[in-house]
């Protein structure tokens, strides 16, 4: 049995809109994200955390922003793409840790329905799903409240 380890971030600029979409869930807030897809930083992180890990370049590669098919994309729908993609070179994941940078909105109350939705995507038990936030106590674009950011890292094992 093998293991890999992949790392994965994601930044998208505000822009104007009435939620964002972290984890797969739909937060309320006083702007979105200027995206090509539904602009979900965490499961952009996460899917470029899986594709590295299984060394199957990023989520660019295989939804490229600048194709239609990928205008207004589910990132959930993205992210059970890569977990196929995943299966098929022999891989699956085993644990996930994410990270939101913000100031706003508040992830905290939204991080159950997160892990509960990442790890139904992946197939992992919601334990396997850590999903944190912090902020940068008011510096760079992200303390200026001008984007959001998020990383993650996986762990994945051959099968």
């Amino acid at each position: 049995m093998k293991f890999r380890i992949g790392h994965g971030l994601d930044i998208h600029a505000f822009s104007a809109g009435n939620h964002v979409m972290l984890g797969g869930v739909r937060i309320p807030h006083d702007r979105g994200v200027d995206a090509h897809s539904d602009g979900d930083v965490a499961l952009h992180a996460l899917s470029d955390a899986l594709l590295g890990a299984a060394a199957l370049g990023d989520i660019g590669r295989h939804f490229s922003p600048t194709d239609d098919r990928w205008k207004d994309a589910d990132s959930r729908d993205l992210l059970r793409q890569v977990s196929t993609m995943l299966k098929h070179k022999g891989w699956m994941p085993v644990n996930v840790d994410l990270t939101v940078i913000c100031q706003s909105p508040k992830i905290v109350p939204y991080a159950e329905k997160m892990q509960l939705a990442i790890a139904s995507d992946l197939g992992l038990e919601v334990d396997d799903v850590s999903i944190k936030a912090t902020t940068t106590e008011g510096l760079g674009f992200s303390g200026r409240g001008e984007g959001i950011t998020a990383q993650a890292i996986v762990l994945i094992q051959s099968w």
